[in-house]
């Protein structure tokens, strides 16, 4: 996988490569796109091109304020690495990122908007000056029990705070998986393992809350979807990537629900850390 740069407005997309008959497939990374959300998120389809897997890369751009880059990759799932966004991170910092000279824009969250799914829900609601992540989880297991956080992204806060959270699974979900021929890469190196009495991996968590703040990693990735970086509030119980899915769904439901609006000359540093009162979106140059 290769990260190029992108011209201003070009948003965020995959160039799919390495399929039958050498053809190449461009898929705008935008929840259009989205065609499962199973076991992680994926966009683009099984017959013509699809990448899965895609949100932890989506985290780590948004996270730190990429909005324009060329994914080109050769294979049907983003590696997995240590299951976080913190070597994406590391290779971006290794070339860093450069200012376009254009105002950033926003979608704004005018009404709020939720779904629902048994327990579980999704929402979001205005914020006029943040994107604003909380988020709730409640496993029946002492290992994880009820957690809660919330956070205004920025890239300060999502690489102190977010970036090292990694996917967590539970072993007896893991064999079955493996059984059945999926997760066939899960191991105790890109995922939090958790038994019948603890975790399993021997280094133990990065983070003592390190599950509500992968499934805030997740949000962040997903709902980068959107296409343009959010001015709302996201709140979720219980949720994963379908319900992060569906309430971006929802949200575009109805064209009363949103606005697309630029930063101007409004200082918005709690969020994209834009200085000077001038909006610089940036891009990543090329990663290998």
């Amino acid at each position: 996988m290769i990260l190029h740069p992108a011209e201003v407005n070009h948003g965020i997309a995959f160039l799919r490569t390495g399929l039958p008959g050498g053809l190449d497939r461009l898929i705008d990374a935008r929840h259009l796109a989205v065609t499962a959300t199973e076991l992680c998120t994926v966009i683009g389809d099984r017959d013509s091109g699809a990448v899965a897997t895609i949100e932890h890369l989506m985290a780590a751009l948004a996270g730190l304020g990429v909005d324009n880059v060329l994914v080109e990759i050769d294979g049907p799932e983003v590696p997995i690495l240590d299951g976080s966004s913190a070597p994406f991170i590391e290779a971006i910092d290794e070339v860093g990122v450069t200012a376009q000279n254009a105002v950033r824009r926003y979608l704004k969250v005018l009404k709020p908007v939720r779904v629902t799914q048994g327990k579980a829900f999704a929402e979001l609601l205005p914020n006029e000056r943040a994107f604003r992540l909380d988020v709730e989880i409640d496993f029946p297991t002492p290992v994880i029990g009820r957690q809660r956080k919330a956070i205004d992204l920025s890239p300060s806060v999502f690489r102190r705070d977010i970036s090292r959270a990694r996917t967590f699974g539970f072993m007896r979900d893991v064999e079955k998986l493996w059984s059945a021929g999926f997760a066939l890469g899960a191991s105790l190196e890109n995922t939090v393992a958790i038994g019948e009495n603890g975790i399993m991996n021997p280094e133990g968590l990065r983070y003592a809350d390190e599950f509500v703040r992968h499934k805030i990693l997740d949000a962040v990735g997903d709902l980068s979807l959107a296409g343009l970086p959010l001015l709302g509030t996201y709140r979720s119980y219980c949720g994963g990537h379908r319900l992060n899915f569906s309430v971006l769904e929802a949200l575009f439901s109805s064209r009363s629900n949103y606005a697309i609006v630029d930063a101007g000359a409004r200082r918005e540093t709690g969020y994209a850390e834009i200085g000077n009162n001038i909006a610089m979106p940036a891009f990543a140059p090329e990663v290998h």
